[in-house]
């Protein structure tokens, strides 16, 4: 009866162990799924990968496979190694900041050495232990040092940062507390001793608060990307109608009135264009004004195109008068660029409407007045702009030969023009 007992508590135990492995196979299948939902994110793959061999290492020492205890603890330390840095490579691709594969193959290559010498040649388990545990944490930490970007960035990267600064770090105190510099030698009393019970403890708390922190990244990007590709105007690169709108209204109330300016941009005789030289040319000018549009502007600034042939530009922290030059310089640089078409090249030229930012402004009260501006500066002639104040810079101004040049707009920090235009 002692015997079946104790046969029995041998299978109790061995299938507890077995817990934190399986929990691992399970998020390596939940990443598997999720990149089979988006593939083009590589990182998934590694993930679900990492969480595998991770799996494969700890069943290769609780089930003594291989047998020996040279080859177990060679083939389960590379495993665990293995494991480690395809997780680090996976976080890390995820940023576009990977270690790349001639490092990570250094990498296990020297786990794997260390671990032969001090079995084969300097027998010394304590040092095995020391330094797979302390190299897991230090590769830990010099990944999370190369993304400390994410601790400013969305809550779910930070809380990324931070679950895998953890991880790292509680592998020292850990090592140093549930082994100091002893280790039982019999495998019974390793299996039964403190450091292999936290290890497995911290296993399944940590390593699953690490895998749900990078699943919920994974699908916070993926949510990103789909509001990204719903609010982008697939022609022009720049925000659409809907993406625009959102935007805008989100920033009105950042600042007071005045402070911030909407310039709204019409190509002129755009209809001409598509009747006689076809929906591809149009589509081309559509193009290369947002190009120009996007190009032209600050990173703060919010560009989109409404619909058909216009565009609009919200500028924070400009007043009504530096957004008048801005889309001056625009007008002048668009009816200036050469748009080439099947044939030669045509001019094309745009007309602006520009509006401060009043009281108890809402997008539809702004939007609407500024739209007055530029429905009169069409009425007017077109190629001109014209503001809230009703003036009006006409491009006769540049007809028969007369030279006509704006001033640089220092009042926009010299960050307007990404590349110059030409003026």
């Amino acid at each position: 009866m002692e015997s079946l007992s104790e046969m029995d508590g041998v299978v109790v135990k061995t299938t507890l162990q077995l817990i934190a492995p399986g929990i691992l196979v399970v998020f390596g299948v939940a990443f598997v799924c999720a990149w089979l939902i988006e593939r083009k994110r590589h990182y998934l793959f590694l993930l679900a990968g990492a969480c595998v061999l991770f799996a494969l290492g700890s069943m290769s020492q609780i089930l003594s496979w291989p047998p020996g205890a040279g080859p177990n603890a060679i083939v389960s330390g590379a495993l665990y190694t293995a494991a480690v840095i395809v997780a680090v490579e996976g976080i890390l691709l995820r940023s576009g900041k990977p270690l790349g594969p001639v490092i990570d193959m250094a990498i296990l290559a020297v786990f794997v050495l260390l671990l032969a010498y001090f079995f084969y040649i300097d027998r010394n388990v304590v040092a095995r232990v020391y330094i797979q545990n302390f190299g897991y944490g230090l590769l830990m930490v010099i990944a999370a040092w190369r993304l400390t970007a994410l601790a400013r960035g969305r809550y779910v990267d930070r809380a990324l940062f931070w679950v895998l600064v953890l991880f790292g770090l509680h592998f020292f105190p850990r090592t140093l507390l549930t082994v100091g510099f002893s280790m039982p030698v019999d495998r019974t009393a390793f299996a039964n001793s403190m450091f292999w019970q936290a290890l497995q403890l911290s296993l399944a708390v940590l390593g699953a608060g690490l895998a749900l922190a990078i699943l919920a990244a994974a699908v916070s990007d993926m949510i990103d990307d789909l509001r990204r590709e719903r609010d982008l105007d697939l022609l022009t690169g720049i925000l659409n109608r809907r993406g625009f709108q959102e935007r805008v209204s989100v920033h009105l109330n950042k600042y007071g009135p005045g402070h911030a300016a909407l310039a709204l941009c019409d190509i002129d005789n755009f209809k001409s264009i598509n009747d006689t030289l076809g929906h591809d040319v149009g589509d081309d000018v559509l193009g290369e004004v947002g190009r120009m549009l996007r190009s032209s502007s600050r990173k703060r600034d919010i560009v989109g195109r409404l619909g058909g042939e216009e565009f609009a530009v919200f500028l924070p922290d400009t007043n009504e008068q530096d957004a008048v030059d801005y889309a001056e310089r625009l007008r002048v640089a668009i009816a200036q660029n050469r748009f080439v078409i099947p044939g030669g090249v045509r001019q094309v030229t745009v007309s602006f409407g520009v509006g401060t930012l009043q009281p108890e402004d809402s997008w539809l009260s702004l939007y609407k007045r500024v739209d007055g501006r530029l429905y009169e500066a069409k009425r007017t002639g077109r190629n001109r702009t014209i503001s809230d104040a009703s003036s009006s810079i006409s491009a006769d101004a540049t007809a028969g030969g007369a030279e006509y040049r704006l001033p640089r707009l220092e009042s926009l920090d010299g960050a307007m023009n990404e590349r110059p235009l030409p003026i």
